[in-house]
């Protein structure tokens, strides 16, 4: 069966909406109009799509079995539309990426500013997140490129193999820190320490952890744990805190004299970086353009 287009975006807004009425509003339709729609839709489906209650409208689950490629449908034809636009000089195109933080702080606005320079007209939206958050953005389509650790690929993410690059993560401290002084400085040294980092989890944390096994030590003092990147900064620029991080992830402050690495053997690790796409669908041309950039900039 082929669905129609506008039939699938009006089942959408009433996904999302989780109301008939929401939605006719969201569409600026009236809502027996919206409700012929999605007659019309069940009676080609051959079910109903929905249970319909007083609070609102809930999906079946011939509707929750549609809903993903509904998404999938409505998405690819804004993404071409939004193409073909761009191309014909009516519209500007949107590149939608999300990264996890030190990709973030670096090669990412060297690819965006590198990408906007050659297409002037592009607009850019950013997600900055750990991965859990960007694989959500990355399957939902609220980005089409995720920045970020190399992992397997999944039934719904998968790494694009021709753009990869590494950075090497550090111990990290203020330019002041006590430590600093103390000769010979070890892994050891810093487990009674103040850390501060990103949470258990996520991949900074797990990433540090074996550094610390591999030495057979146990956990350092985690005093702070965040998602923030900026609280981290502060806390290890300012407060005499320590940390783990990718070079990139501080590489302004570092230049600035707030943080550097210290200076521990065998306390550095690198690790693979890459982008993502989803499995399905075809990636729009605004993020096959940044992804044209980033190419560029880690063959080096």
């Amino acid at each position: 069966m082929t669905f129609d287009l506008q039939h699938l975006i009006a089942f959408n807004a009433i996904v999302a909406s989780g109301s008939l009425g929401r939605a006719a509003d969201a569409l600026n339709v009236t809502q027996p109009a919206l409700s012929r729609t999605i007659r019309r839709l069940e009676e080609q489906a051959g079910a109903p799509l929905f249970e319909r209650h007083s609070k609102g409208m809930q999906l079946t689950d011939v509707g929750r079995a549609l809903h993903p490629h509904a998404v999938l449908l409505q998405r690819e034809s804004e993404h071409a539309n939004e193409d073909i636009k761009a191309m014909l000089g009516l519209a500007k195109g949107t590149i939608r990426v999300g990264a996890v933080g030190s990709i973030a702080c670096l090669v990412l606005p060297l690819a965006i500013g590198a990408t906007c320079e050659k297409w002037p007209n592009l607009q850019v939206q950013i997600i900055e997140g750990v991965w859990d958050r960007l694989a959500n953005a990355l399957v939902s389509h609220e980005i089409d490129l995720a920045l970020g650790v190399d992992i397997e690929d999944t039934d719904e993410i998968v790494a694009v193999k021709d753009c990869r690059w590494e950075d090497t993560s550090y111990v990290v401290a203020g330019r002041r820190h006590p430590l600093r002084k103390k000769p010979k400085l070890k892994l050891a040294d810093t487990l009674s320490e103040r850390w501060a980092i990103l949470p258990k989890g996520t991949g900074p944390f797990e990433h540090m952890k074996q550094v610390f096994a591999r030495q057979n030590l146990a956990l350092p003092n985690v005093v702070v744990e965040t998602r923030s990147v900026t609280a981290l900064k502060s806390l290890i620029g300012r407060s005499g805190f320590l940390g783990w991080m990718p070079e990139p992830m501080y590489d302004a402050e570092r230049k600035a004299g707030l943080i550097d690495a210290l200076e521990i053997p065998g306390s550095s690790d690198r690790r693979t970086l890459t982008a993502f796409r989803r499995r399905a669908g075809m990636l729009p041309g605004p993020a096959i353009k940044l992804l044209e950039a980033l190419r560029s900039m880690t063959a080096k």
